[in-house]
């Protein structure tokens, strides 16, 4: 009788031996398919030619006219500070005064002075022109930049270049064939060249900042070559939210 529980005992514990692996098979979570790799973003060049769009940007050629108006009028303070201080010169040189007189002296010490005040006065204008000539290239230069990051934004551009649009056929001058071999771009499709659309805009922003009118001296395209340039992307009305920075 014992032996028979026995031999029960052990059977039952071979079934259920048997059927455990099954069961804990079943009990455990389906193994699950790897991801699917994403695609990689599709790279898209830009480039723009800096140097055209600051040579026909309406804003920097006004700001620049108005900066070269300044140093005329500099210029014109310093030659009177010149002639004062050739004056002076002159009587000290005339022979009219005794050398080493009172008046002879005066005059000595005034010319020194007259000298001093056109050097101080030639460095500090010199220092506040430069400063200003900077600022303006700062300006245009982050205005250029923001549009070039809505513009790309917008298009799906993932980097945008500098490049020169001048062509090395049309080169004459030894410097500038070198100048045009040595540069980074040597072959680009039209389209993407940025450098129109980017320069229309600045210029219709700062048009309407003047009531809808060029800037005096602003470069303009004639019928010929806006028939002769290639088509690029335009920015639709509203795709710039907020405008260039200011």
């Amino acid at each position: 009788m014992e032996c028979f529980a026995v031999k029960k005992l052990c059977l039952a514990l071979a079934l259920a031996a048997a059927s455990a692996p099954s069961s804990l098979w079943a009990q455990a979570p389906a193994a699950t398919a790897p991801a699917a790799a994403t695609p990689a973003a599709t790279h898209q060049v830009g480039l723009i030619d800096m140097a055209h769009v600051f040579k026909n940007y309406q804003k920097f050629s006004a700001l620049t006219e108005s900066l070269q108006s300044e140093i005329e009028q500099t210029d014109s303070e310093a030659k009177a500070l010149v002639q004062k201080f050739q004056q002076l010169q002159g009587q000290l040189s005339s022979g009219s005064l005794q050398e080493g007189s009172p008046e002879f002296t005066r005059i000595e010490s005034d010319m020194l002075k007259a000298q001093t005040d056109l050097e101080s006065f030639k460095r500090v204008a010199q220092r506040d022109f430069l400063r200003k000539e900077a600022e303006i290239y700062k300006t245009v230069y982050l205005e250029v930049e923001d549009a070039v990051q809505r513009y790309a934004s917008y298009y799906k551009y993932t980097l945008v270049l500098r490049f020169s649009r001048d062509n090395v056929n049309e080169a004459t001058d030894p410097k500038e064939i070198i100048n045009g071999m040595n540069r980074q771009v040597v072959h680009f499709r039209s389209e993407d060249d940025i450098t129109d659309p980017i320069l229309d805009y600045l210029n219709s922003a700062w048009q309407k900042q003047n009531g809808g009118l060029p800037a005096a001296g602003a470069a303009t395209k004639t019928p010929a070559e806006s028939a002769t340039r290639p088509e690029t992307k335009r920015l639709p009305t509203g795709a710039l939210p907020g405008g260039v920075k200011r």
